[in-house]
């Protein structure tokens, strides 16, 4: 029954982008475009999810290609080694729901995770790549406090098809968003909070996460620095406390048809 309840779940949430995305489109034919890059070398990889955590220096690519509401948002990850971390295919339907106050977006994704093993060929012991596929689905309602404040919840969940692995796991986090804090001039902050809870099979957890950044206006590098802790977890691999250190580069296009 509850295999049954999960997969019902996950096809409700592709049906909702799919909504979204069919009925739409007539009214956005026009609709602006965009292309958007994000570049960040990291002094440790942290996953949404703990038990994803590379641990180690990574360079992390954050693409975003999109028209009117839908976008198609890829993310690829290595190990500064070369050797792959992730490959996340997003795709949104955004702002399904919106108005003054509140938004609501839709979004689902194939994904690769890779993870290094060691095997025994013919006597000779070599060094493998071993990709596990998922598939997930995300819901994330907004509410907006002020200008630069924005509160949320959200919910990831995430299906693994191969045997070996966590065949189920949800993600739900409450978290908020504070954008554009004045430091000077020339300098501002962003700051994410979260709390979360995560359920992969039969273990579950209770998490703390945050994200501060440091910008300038009109200039593409930032830095920041994200926190993950855990409150109490019995989920295999989840790091108990984990920060890191990046730098981030950010590229933005917006188009419009003639």
């Amino acid at each position: 029954m509850r295999m049954k309840t999960r997969f019902l779940l996950l096809v409700l949430q592709f049906t909702l982008f799919i909504t979204g995305y069919v009925f739409p489109q007539e009214q956005e034919k026009k609709a602006e475009s965009h292309f958007q890059s994000t570049i960040t070398l990291t002094s440790k990889g942290i996953s949404t999810i703990p038990s994803f955590t590379l641990g180690k220096p990574a360079l992390m690519f954050d693409l975003s290609i999109g028209k009117g509401k839908l976008s198609f948002d890829p993310l690829f990850r290595f190990s500064l080694e070369g050797k792959p971390w992730t490959f996340v295919l997003w795709f949104r339907y955004n702002n399904l729901i919106d108005n003054e106050n509140f938004n609501f977006t839709v979004g689902a994704h194939p994904a690769l995770t890779f993870k290094s093993s060691t095997i025994m060929q013919n006597g000779i012991t070599k060094e493998s790549i071993i990709a596990r596929r998922y598939l997930a689905s995300e819901l994330t309602p907004n509410w907006l406090v002020s200008k630069t404040i924005t509160i949320g919840i959200y919910h990831l969940y995430t299906h693994g098809l191969e045997k070996d692995v966590v065949r189920n796991t949800n993600f739900l986090a409450l978290r908020s968003n504070f954008s554009n804090l004045k430091v000077s001039d020339q300098f501002f902050l962003k700051f994410f909070p979260q709390v979360y809870f995560i359920k992969a099979d039969n273990t579950h957890g209770y998490y703390m996460n945050a994200t501060l950044t440091l910008a300038k206006k009109g200039f593409p590098l930032s830095i920041s620095s994200q926190v993950n802790k855990a409150i109490k977890s019995n989920v295999a691999g989840s790091p108990d406390h984990v920060w890191n250190l990046n730098l981030i580069y950010n590229f933005s296009k917006k188009y419009n048809e003639r």
